[in-house]
């Protein structure tokens, strides 16, 4: 399947460059380009990609806010963070957000492509650098989510967040456990109401904390 993909950045030379990279690869699409938030927000509604590019640093929104919208609006869309910015306040931001990745613009061009692959298959890729960002903050226990923990779950709960955490779609946690895609959203909306989770961040560091996945 091919994976249609708009490019989001105020640089006209970093997009063209990022263009000639992912145009060699067979399984990829470039379907259009924005240059600030507004032109990126009509073009995810109009052109419908499977994976958005989407820089932090844009002239008249934040890719933050910027990913924040379009989630509202094209929710089935993965947005792949590709900035500078590698410090802890814009990497869980853009988690918040709904971002599907996180790849800083001196990563090589083969760890782009991963997370385009990765995002486009409805995973979760942070780079490793910034993985460890999150393990740290998790394990410490210090973000307001990870101590509102409401009650225990149960042991199919615990598979199913194990395999959220791990980057899983409702329908290969179906395969996997011989249930219903169905029941594996009741279960996921019943894990992140009784550990007053909002976000796919949140249940990695829980799940990471609690030791259901290793770090």
């Amino acid at each position: 399947m091919t994976t249609r993909i708009l490019l989001v950045d105020d640089h006209a030379v970093v997009r063209s460059g990022l263009r000639m990279l992912l145009e060699n690869e067979h399984d990829v699409e470039i379907v259009g380009e924005a240059e600030n938030a507004a032109e990126a927000m009509e073009a995810a509604m109009i052109l419908k990609p499977n994976v958005i590019l989407m820089d932090i640093g844009l002239p008249d929104m934040s890719g933050i806010e910027a990913t924040r919208e379009i989630k509202k609006k094209v929710a089935d869309v993965a947005i792949v963070a590709l900035t500078i910015h590698e410090d802890e306040e814009y990497f869980f931001k853009m988690l918040e957000a709904g971002a599907s990745g996180y790849v800083p613009k001196r990563a090589a061009p083969d760890e782009l492509i991963t997370a385009i692959r990765a995002a486009a298959n409805g995973q979760v890729y942070l780079y490793p650098s910034l993985a460890k960002l999150l393990v740290r903050d998790f394990l410490s226990g210090g973000r307001p989510a990870d101590k509102q923990v409401a009650s225990e779950l149960t042991d199919r709960e615990q598979e199913v967040l194990a395999y959220l955490a791990e980057g899983a779609n409702n329908e290969e946690i179906a395969t996997a456990l011989f249930i219903s895609p169905k029941t594996v959203g009741r279960h996921r909306e019943n894990i992140m109401r009784k550990l007053n989770l909002h976000s796919r961040a949140d249940l990695v560091r829980y799940a990471i904390r609690k030791g259901i996945i290793k770090a």
